[in-house]
């Protein structure tokens, strides 16, 4: 890489400025407010769906939408700007390596900053070879807010002008500044990092190497005040969010109006799904196969848990994000103990064999023994996989199976406190309505999907719950409702469960919408359950095909999506979440009979069970709030899926295994690709617009949880949500102002 060139010579000065306690105070201050400008961009392993202008959710949106085009939305940066970019990138991808390179960068248990501060006197590209800029970098201080606190000194930055300046550092590399604020504010204590970070140490980075590269970095404050008075965003775009709102909120809220609250018959099973879009064509299509009734939950089904696999020793928070683990269940193969020694020697030397085949491939030398060895058995595989993906896809079950035996999991319950698992239990029923007429069977179907070589496979996993599946979850509240002692406790708070009633576990796949259960049912009922679902499975990927793969025929629906999900080159096995629209919360008697073209969040729930809106107030503020978090992200990475979204996915590339890049180097792409939203690169599938909330509940209650929470006064303050009310009380329909007056709905 060239040594850049630089307008003038740097006045670099050694000694350094004295730095006082306030100053320090301040400085850390500034740089708090300047993070929360960003929004937190987690990882690929566990991608989250996140509103990229969350930090100006605080503003109405109209002023959100204008600093996010000028801090955002810039084609250009000053050249000097993108110079910097290029010097720090590239130290953050080997900093931030998760595993990928193949020498990883040394010193990294000391800090970003000690151990950047020790190599930058090798780089060339910072120093020139010119021995006062190495003294210069070798006499930095050791203290990263001193070191800070200095440059930004000698860039001639006033007092009043750093937290402007730190925004636009953070803001002119708006991809590693999220992930940085994910490390920092939101990888939680369970995440081990042998590399950490802190918020000081990335801006001292950012800061010292523009000190070194442009000088008169000062300019930039000059250059964002013209952007900020000379561009502004299009001034049509709130009104074509409106305009497609309007068409798609108004129908939607006659059709609601128009149904009827009717008692239906005991039903043969329950299914629990979760709230997500893609739950609702299916349920709809399970519905139509016998006499079922579906519900919808949050995925987690309220049990915040720390998921602990005892034959690999994974560990993961299965939970959203706003929630903090509780207690930590471990998953074990069910079987006798020489069953389950067997396991782990069998899973021990498939670690190892996967370790060996991993050193092989990336170390300097080994790969070409590796080619010459393996790339005929490589080649005949590869064709496989590209030509006959059904016998390829078979092959590798089998051998999976012959090395590790398929065996069913235990969950246990003993780390979950008998007063927590009664707690979990009857919020889980009442928030969700059921606390009567239970089915003889009650089914908890978790969700994720199934993919091949998608680096956003954990997004159509779940965009809340960092890409984990709803088994585990499932498993974990069947099993607490199963004891009897907690149904005894359930009994003295009103909830009776007959003891016929039976609660299972299962796992809706959403790529190939295969339901799996989990757990003993009577072979009778379990026949006809499995004949069912296969007939919804049927059902819902010929409906799930048509938006796929338009005006192409359809010989086998559940074939074609199942190949769809293990096509290696697939861009789009599935859509995800995408064309979502609306956050209903009410009785599914509402919705039952209504085709939501999966753009609708079902939450059940039933008011005359919540006189006091406790479980109301739980689903406006945590449910809806990531449901809003989800919508957004759609949003912006339809309206600009260069600067919110991920750009192709046939441009892009992996870094450090910890996020995406577009071509050789870039800053990290923080948003879905444009195969996930875009039907071709010019067409839209998604259509963006912001999401209503429509809850079927007295508007006094509502009134009365909006005035107690902060966040929902925000979201509907500032436009970023609409809430309309179907008030059961006189039978009309409300949209609620900004203002926060109901208005009637003719």
């Amino acid at each position: 890489m060239e040594t850049p060139i630089l307008s003038q010579p740097i006045d670099l000065q050694i000694d350094s400025v004295d730095i006082q306690p306030d100053d320090t105070v301040q400085l850390t201050e500034q740089i708090t407010n300047s993070f929360k400008k960003i929004a937190p961009s987690w990882p690929l392993k566990n991608l989250i769906a996140v509103n990229p202008l969350q930090g100006f959710e605080e503003l109405p949106i109209e002023t959100a939408l204008s600093l996010g085009y000028a801090y955002f939305q810039q084609p250009t940066l000053p050249k000097p700007m993108e110079t910097v970019n290029q010097q720090t990138l590239k130290w953050l991808q080997v900093y931030f390596d998760d595993g990928q390179a193949t020498l990883p960068m040394p010193l990294r248990h000391l800090g970003l900053y000690s151990a950047w501060q020790q190599l930058a006197l090798y780089d060339v590209c910072l120093h020139g070879n010119d021995e006062h800029k190495r003294q210069w970098l070798a006499a930095l201080p050791k203290n990263p807010a001193q070191a800070l606190q200095e440059s930004l000194v000698d860039l001639h930055i006033a007092t009043d002008e750093q937290e402007q300046f730190l925004t636009l550092m953070l803001t002119t590399l708006p991809g590693w500044a999220s992930y940085v604020r994910y490390r920092t504010d939101w990888a939680g204590l369970d995440t081990h990092h042998p590399h950490p970070v802190t918020q000081m140490e990335y801006l001292a980075l950012r800061v010292i190497i523009t000190r070194l590269l442009w000088p008169e970095a000062r300019t930039l404050l000059t250059w964002y005040q013209h952007v900020r008075k000379n561009t502004k965003p299009s001034p049509n775009l709130l009104r074509e969010l409106e305009l497609a709102e309007r068409r798609f909120r108004l129908p939607l809220l006659k059709q609601l109006a128009a149904q009827s609250l009717t008692e239906s018959a005991l039903p043969e099973a329950q299914f629990v799904f979760c709230i997500d879009v893609r739950s609702e064509p299916f349920r709809r299509a399970l519905e139509a196969t016998g006499n079922y009734q579906t519900l919808g939950f949050a995925g987690f089904f309220g049990v915040p848990i720390q998921v602990t696999d005892t034959v690999t020793g994974d560990s993961y928070a299965s939970c959203p994000v706003l929630l903090t683990p509780n207690h930590t269940i471990h998953e074990s193969p069910c079987g006798h103990a020489t069953e389950q020694q067997q396991d782990r020697k069998r899973y021990a030397r498939l670690t190892k064999l996967s370790q060996l085949y991993q050193s092989l491939k990336y170390t300097f030398t080994t790969p070409f023994a590796l080619v010459e060895g393996l790339g005929m058995a490589s080649g005949i595989w590869m064709g496989l996989r590209s030509l006959m993906p059904r016998l390829a896809s078979g092959l590798q079950t089998q051998l999976v199976r012959s090395i590790r035996k398929p065996m069913a999991v235990h969950s246990s319950l003993e780390t979950i406190p008998f007063a927590d698992q009664c707690r979990y239990a009857e919020g889980a029923l009442r928030t969700m309505g059921l606390t009567e007429q239970f089915a003889p069977l009650v089914v908890f179907c978790g969700h994720g999907s199934s993919t091949q070589n998608n680096a956003y496979a954990t997004a159509l996993d779940c965009g809340a719950c960092g890409g984990r599946h709803g088994g585990s979850n499932a498993r974990v509240l069947a099993g607490i409702l199963n004891d009897h002692q907690v149904r005894h406790s359930l009994l003295q708070k009103g909830i009776i469960i007959p003891d016929t009633t039976q609660f299972i576990a299962a796992e809706h796949n959403t790529t190939t919408d295969e339901v799996t259960l989990f757990g003993d049912i009577p072979s009778e009922m379990r026949q006809s359950l499995d004949q069912n679902l296969a007939k919804a499975r049927q059902i819902n990927s010929l409906e799930r095909l048509k938006h796929l793969q338009p005006n192409q025929p359809v010989d086998n629906g559940v074939l074609q999506t199942w190949l769809r999900a293990k096509d290696w080159a697939q861009v789009r096995p599935e859509w995800g979440l995408a064309r979502n629209a609306a956050f209903i919360v009410a009785p599914r008697a509402l919705t039952a009979e209504l085709n939501l073209e999966g753009r609708c969040f079902l939450h059940s729930y039933n008011y005359a069970q919540d006189p006091q809106g406790t479980a109301l107030t739980t689903i406006l503020t945590a449910p809806m709030v990531v449901a809003e978090w989800i919508n957004t992200q759609y949003l912006f990475s339809t309206l600009d899926n260069v600067a919110y979204g991920g750009g192709s996915k046939l441009t892009q590339n992996i870094t450090g295994k910890i996020g995406i890049m577009q071509g050789n180097t870039s800053d990290l792409m923080t948003g879905l690709p444009l195969q996930s939203v875009y039907a071709t690169d010019n067409l839209t599938y998604h259509e963006p617009q912001r999401l209503m909330a429509v809850v079927y509940a007295p508007r006094t209650m509502l009134d009365s949880i909006i005035q107690s929470q902060p966040v929902l006064q925000k979201l509907f303050g500032n436009g970023w949500t609409q809430l309309a009310c179907l008030d059961p009380e006189d039978g009309k329909t409300y949209l609620l102002s900004r203002e926060f007056a109901w208005q009637n709905v003719h």
